[in-house]
């Protein structure tokens, strides 16, 4: 059986996925076999493993940090909101449907618990260590009756709990001593410590709160985690957004359209590492300006984000700045949003059936009721971007759409082959250029993830500015292994590991 510690925070967006990542690399490096988990994620921003399922990004980042490949047992529930008041269900890697969010605490959810137990038997089988992660808050006492996420796991893994509270935002004093007083005796049992992120200053001054905190809880301490600036470490949480929109002034100016159901977004941070490369994500109240490129993202709902660019007057201002020579590329949803027509015969997204483009591709789309989840590799040959060539084999990424888009013209270019899916060889033509070489679509997220393509689309940008092209200086997954060492080394110097350990059993 695995040693088990569990993560719940005293609100969501407190830092439990970072501190769980941290953990299961101080646990790889210490010997251990470990793996993280979480019964239930709700985010846009999701992974597809190697056997084609779908799961949260930060099991994925966890993941990585533990050195191992993701599986569907580490998140068996992904919620992802299609609404206000509306999810996907997204059950052991699959989707089963759309829930209201009354429909799903009520009736699917204590369901879905059978698939969770299912994935802690198998873990707890194959692991040595399981760090697991918490949702929101375990004092949502209207939620609670019906919780798969949080003391109700805590108390069938038998898990030490360490509850987590965030500085930064205020009140952590409050929401620690509040969260436990909202708790049952035999759930505040289960609590083995406290642990303060995201703390900035002089600690000697936090040293009377922190006294205070034990004497009026019985709950030790046992760390105050420092602001880590510029982590560097997918996220999955749109709250990280807010981060990310005001990227420094640099050579190379790069926007991303921040649609209200914009879903990966993680799949231009490596873009945003290169060092003559910013990246801005524009929402509501912004302005486009004159960036090199824009880039349309993934959507869970691509109809509705079609229609609050239109709605906005952005849709406008793209295909405009796109008359003008600004290049464009679009992924996934953003590929869908570029073309002339997108159906939806089956109702997948609502009540549209049909839905005019932004018409920068002679491409058409139909909604289908099954969803393509694949992990690829993928062959360039002779891809003309701007006034550049590019050519490459083995790359990869991976595919989570619900339609098919196909050519109108024979004209239109195709980008890349798709050579394995899922492990297994195929031979799947994907993506679309326009005859200007300037309007690019894909449905392969992480296709900047890749060092040579990603330069070689920055080196178009700045050719066509007159600066001189760079060779390749970033490599981005070694980038990412370095930041998980990095957050592991501050948050091992910060916490009391001897403590934490001697609760694991």
């Amino acid at each position: 059986m695995a040693k088990k510690i569990m993560f719940q925070g005293t609100s969501s967006n407190v830092g439990k996925s970072i501190l769980c990542t941290a953990l299961c690399r101080i646990f790889y490096r210490r010997g251990f076999k470990t793996v993280p988990f979480k019964a239930q994620n709700m985010a846009l921003n999701s992974y597809v493993t190697k056997w084609g399922d779908e799961i949260g990004r930060a099991q994925v980042a966890q993941a990585e940090a533990a050195g191992i490949d993701p599986i569907v047992q580490m998140n068996p529930v992904l919620l992802k909101p299609t609404g206000n008041q509306s999810s996907q269900v997204v059950l052991m890697g699959k989707p089963v449907g759309v829930y209201s969010a009354k429909e799903y605490h009520t009736k699917y959810s204590l369901t879905a618990l059978d698939k969770v137990k299912e994935s802690i038997d198998f873990l707890d089988s194959n692991f040595d260590m399981m760090v697991i992660e918490g949702a929101g808050s375990p004092a949502e006492v209207n939620l609670k009756a019906n919780d798969i996420v949080n003391m109700r796991i805590a108390k069938m893994t038998k898990a030490p709990v360490y509850l987590i509270a965030d500085i930064d935002r205020g009140g952590a004093i409050a929401s620690i001593v509040g969260t436990l007083e909202l708790l049952e005796p035999e759930e505040r049992d289960l609590i083995k410590g406290i642990v303060i992120n995201k703390f900035r200053g002089d600690i000697k001054l936090l040293e009377p709160a922190l006294t205070f905190i034990e004497e009026k809880t019985g709950k030790k301490v046992v760390g105050v985690i420092p602001a880590i600036e510029n982590l560097d470490i997918d996220e999955e949480d749109s709250v990280a957004l807010e981060n990310k929109r005001n990227s420094g002034a640099k050579e190379i100016q790069v926007v991303v359209m921040q649609t209200p159901k914009i879903s990966n977004f993680t799949d231009f941070d490596a873009l945003n590492y290169e060092p003559d490369v910013s990246v801005r994500f524009v929402g509501p109240g912004d302005v486009i300006g004159n960036p090199d490129l824009i880039i349309l993202p993934g959507s869970k709902n691509t109809l509705a984000d079609l229609t609050y660019l239109r709605n906005s007057g952005f849709a406008d201002e793209i295909k405009k700045l796109a008359d003008q020579g600004t290049p464009v590329i679009g992924v996934c949803g953003g590929n869908q949003m570029l073309g002339k027509t997108i159906y939806d015969p089956h109702h997948m997204e609502g009540d549209i059936e049909e839905i005019e483009g932004l018409g920068l591709v002679d491409s058409s789309t139909t909604m289908k009721d099954q969803k393509t989840t694949h992990q690829v590799e993928f062959n360039v040959s002779n891809l003309q971007f701007l006034n550049g060539t590019f050519t490459g084999e083995k790359l990869v990424g991976y595919e989570i759409h619900m339609g098919d888009t196909t050519p109108l013209v024979d004209t239109v270019s195709r980008c890349f082959t798709i050579t394995s899916r899922s492990e297994e060889a195929v031979n799947v033509i994907d993506g679309f250029i326009d005859g200007n070489h300037q309007v690019m679509g894909t449905y392969i997220h992480g296709v900047f993830d890749n060092d040579e393509f990603r330069r070689f689309i920055i080196n178009q940008l700045r050719e066509r500015k007159g600066l001189e092209p760079l060779d390749v200086v970033f490599h981005y997954f070694e980038h990412k292994n370095a930041a998980y060492n990095r957050l592991a080394d501050i948050v091992e110097k910060h916490l009391d590991m001897d403590y934490i350990m001697s609760t694991l059993g």
